[in-house]
């Protein structure tokens, strides 16, 4: 396997090693199915669209101050990722800290932040979901957020490989915690000895092994880059 990529499975006491047959699989939604352009690319590109143009040093620095202050321990306690109402308030908020040199520039942000067409399937994204869909593996999907991702995968076409959405704001829970891992499963039929989660988070989505799910870790990648996440199919034994 990839240096880059990581398998974890529960192991039960005194086993070395543990053999599973998979017969469900989740997947998070961002930097493990679909990619957006980085902030800092987006930063650009909006205020060029609004008319400014900014320096290459100034738009790092907004990106920085914006991943920065969505993770403060104060910002943190919103928990965005439990209420929609509170996401689509503080992500504007968070997104205009650079308003005072372009006018207008956090609601641009906003919008491309959550605009389907602005994210993009890696490419085994489609391929993986398909065999999976074909071989008779159900699917689903488990993501922190406050939106609705369902909105993506529509518009590129893969809603109809998906058989359930674990979204935090709608089930009331967030990864790592094993009770959204356990209902994903129990959407699906499936139990969690016999599913596979698929993510790039080695905290939130390896919280899956907790709940006893094998869990397969994948690098953050740009759109459209091969980030691993076909390996889902071996592991699955779909061909």
């Amino acid at each position: 396997m990839d240096a880059n990529l990581a398998m974890l499975a529960p192991a039960g006491p005194g086993e070395q090693t543990v053999r599973v047959t998979i017969r469900g699989v989740l997947f998070d939604f961002g930097n493990t199915l679909f990619a957006h352009a980085p902030l800092v690319e987006v930063i650009e590109a909006e205020a060029r669209a609004l008319g400014h143009s900014v320096t290459a040093d100034w738009a790092h620095a907004l990106a920085e101050r914006v991943q920065r202050d969505a993770h403060t321990p104060q910002e943190l306690a919103h928990q965005r990722d439990l209420d929609a109402l509170v996401w689509a308030a503080r992500w504007p908020l968070l997104y205009s800290a650079g308003d005072g040199e372009v006018p207008g520039l956090g609601a641009a942000l906003y919008r491309s932040m959550h605009a389907p067409s602005e994210w993009w399937p890696y490419a085994s994204t489609e391929r993986t979901l398909a065999a999976l869909s074909a071989a008779g593996v159900p699917i689903g999907v488990v993501s922190n957020t406050g939106w609705d991702v369902r909105a993506v995968c529509a518009h590129h076409g893969l809603a109809r490989y998906i058989d359930t959405f674990v979204l935090s704001y709608e089930v009331g829970d967030v990864k790592p915690s094993a009770g959204i891992f356990l209902r994903a499963c129990l959407d699906l039929g499936v139990d969690p000895i016999d599913t596979l989660m698929v993510g790039d988070d080695p905290v939130a989505d390896a919280g899956a092994v907790g709940a006893g799910l094998t869990t397969l870790l994948v690098p953050a990648m740009g759109p459209g880059a091969e980030n691993g996440v076909h390996l889902a199919l071996r592991i699955a034994n779909v061909a």
